[in-house]
């Protein structure tokens, strides 16, 4: 028997369905904040620690990868436990593990108190939009609502730093964790007078998929922050990556026929959710390198101030704030396609603009070049959660997102773990040696976002559209065995 319990939308006063999406607005603010904030205290933490590049990647890429692994283990448990009941749980989970990470005195603790953090986190995002979605039933008040949802991830990614730099000048690197924990007291209270209960079709769990996904994630993330250590050609490097490639294959083969997946390969059917996963992780790994080495080299190598690092971020944060809600109606008016082509033309014109960095480039350029990288990337989030959701039942909307946030978190670990290999030995060194080292990392850069480009495009045609409604069907009709799909 189903213990599915789904909201009446129509009891709800319109107030009180704004302050049900501002609470997890605020948590996916705090989440996505959280992933960013932390960058512009990396210099503060190497000093104060005396962390190695591979122990500042990982205070990093634990948090972005843990979130990645765990997205829809949390989305599934939160439908059979309860959506509101796992989101407080998530919240509370965050709030410890930010105090915790506050309270560190070693590169090991921080790392270790930044996976209890990410536990914690992986309760809220997909949760928070499954409560969206039962919320706000009526198509255009539902397409407003996830225009919002993703203009907030854009908005907070790009405030972090900022955040981070004042925080960090004037209090200390542990500041930026305390500002986690009024704002979950707050919406843990506010879910607890607001938001009601939800439950989903229990589905079995998939242990097995899920740790294959997590295999896959996470050697391949070990093996480009340990690889330049180890050698590229070590035997326990080439391991690694074996490891990742037999697991990306078990996970897809086993999957495909699983009765109860940790991810509906069938889902990938679609166009337009396949290329919005591609691109959420190929945007996302600019952003996670473009602010891991920008960090370092505005601190570093032109010995800028936290706070002054935080003011020349805060062209990005400007151009957030304004292009992430064009964007929103943009795909709300003409679909994804202008917002993602013109977000890959803008990320490689910045890229490309990045190649030039020097020493002693001048302040100016530096403010054009993130302004510019700071609205490709505002341009892009509204369109990929849209692509994700588009035409999905409303029963696989969280799920469907859930993928897409999964894409977003693995894009950065994998931004800053291939940054910290190309540019780790150069860290200390400084000066142009450096800058030269981060050449060939924004050429590729250049690259992705060119795919990004064709990918908008193709995404959108209407042969596109078409799969995803082909796609759409299949989880409205009678349930096809595994084996026969």
């Amino acid at each position: 028997m189903s213990n599915e319990t789904t909201v009446d939308a129509s009891t709800l006063s319109p107030r009180r369905k704004v302050i049900i999406l501002a609470t997890c607005c605020l948590s996916l603010f705090i989440v996505s904040m959280d992933a960013t904030i932390v960058n512009v205290a990396i210099p503060a933490i190497r000093s104060d620690l005396g962390a190695s590049v591979s122990g500042l990647q990982w205070v990093i890429d634990v948090y972005t990868l843990v979130l990645a692994s765990l997205l829809l283990l949390s989305g599934a448990a939160a439908d059979r436990l309860g959506r509101r009941r796992v989101f407080q749980v998530g919240l509370a989970a965050f709030a410890v593990g930010s105090l915790l990470c506050s309270l560190s005195d070693s590169v090991g603790m921080l790392v270790a108190a930044r996976f209890v953090q990410a536990i914690g986190g992986s309760m809220l995002n997909p949760v928070a939009m499954s409560i969206i979605t039962q919320v706000f039933t009526e198509r255009t008040e539902r397409a407003r609502a996830v225009g919002v949802w993703g203009a907030v991830v854009g908005v907070s990614m790009a405030v972090g730093p900022m955040v981070g730099g004042v925080l960090i000048d004037s209090v200390s690197w542990q500041s930026v964790f305390w500002i986690n924990i009024p704002v979950c007291l707050a919406a843990i209270a506010l879910t607890a007078r607001y938001v009601p209960e939800s439950r989903g079709t229990a589905r079995r769990f998939d242990p097995i998929g899920q740790l294959l996904g997590v295999t896959f994630m996470a050697s391949l993330v070990f093996g480009l922050i340990e690889g330049p250590s180890m050698g590229w050609t070590d035997p326990r490097t080439l391991g690694i990556f074996t490891i990742t490639a037999l697991a990306l294959v078990a996970f897809v083969r086993f999957e495909g026929r699983h009765a109860s997946p940790f991810i509906d390969i069938r889902f990938f059917r679609s166009v337009p959710f396949s290329t919005a996963t591609v691109i959420a992780v190929l945007a996302f790994a600019a952003y996670g390198a473009f602010l891991f080495l920008m960090s370092i080299y505005l601190q570093q190598v032109r010995g800028y101030s936290a706070l002054h690092t935080g003011v020349i971020y805060l062209p990005i944060a400007v151009a957030t704030l304004v292009f992430s809600p064009i964007s929103g109606r943009l795909v709300a008016r003409y679909g994804s396609r202008p917002s993602l082509v013109s977000s890959g033309v803008l990320l490689a014109l910045a890229a490309g603009f990045m190649t030039t960095l020097g020493p002693r480039t001048p302040v100016w350029q530096l403010i054009v070049m993130f302004a510019i990288f700071g609205i490709g990337f505002a341009l892009v989030n509204a369109p990929v959660t849209t692509s994700a959701v588009s035409g999905m039942p409303r029963d696989r909307a969280g799920a469907a997102s859930a993928v897409a946030s999964t894409s977003r978190q693995l894009g950065i670990s994998l931004g800053v773990a291939i940054s910290g290999s190309v540019v780790g030995t150069t860290v200390a060194a400084g000066g142009s040696a450096f800058t030269d080292a981060m050449v060939p990392l924004w050429w590729v850069v250049v690259a992705t976002s060119a795919l990004i480009t064709v990918l908008g495009y193709l995404s959108t045609s209407a042969r596109a559209r078409r799969t995803a409604q082909d796609t759409a069907a299949l989880f409205t009709t009678t349930a096809v065995p595994a084996a026969q799909r």
